[in-house]
């Protein structure tokens, strides 16, 4: 996982650091495509997936600093995900079922490839990709 490390950057969307969200649109855009740059744009994006059911690519949500969505990272799948979190300052796994993120659990969704002609806004997920497991 080669982006395991960069370090946070309020704002940040690239290897020279990345917060949360610039983390999830540089790895999409890695695969070609785009999705929205904030975390409530995110969540809004996709189709919601069952806790149970959440698959490598899948992007799941935490209510960090209010109720709603605050905070977004990548799932790898047997309950791992990749983020970028401000906390301890880099990009790191973390487990959904820790004490901290699972009492912060909002939910996860999927982002599918889009279809020929589309434009590709919809997004996609980002398997293969260098931040996921291979």
């Amino acid at each position: 996982m080669l982006l395991l490390g960069t370090p946070y950057r309020n704002g940040g969307a690239d290897p020279g650091g990345f917060d949360c969200s610039g983390f999830i649109e540089w790895v999409f855009a890695a695969e070609g495509v785009r999705v929205p740059r904030t975390v409530a744009e995110l969540y809004r994006t996709g189709d919601a997936v069952a806790r149970a059911d959440i698959a490598p690519g899948d992007l799941v949500f935490f209510a960090t600093t209010s109720s709603g969505p605050s905070h977004v990272g990548l799932a790898l799948g047997e309950g791992e995900f990749v983020h970028a979190p401000s906390a301890r300052g880099r990009v790191r796994l973390d487990r959904l079922a820790s004490s901290y993120w699972a009492a912060r659990f909002l939910g996860a969704r999927r982002i599918t490839r889009p279809r020929p002609g589309d434009d590709g806004a919809s997004g996609a997920q980002a398997r293969g990709s260098g931040a996921t497991r291979r």
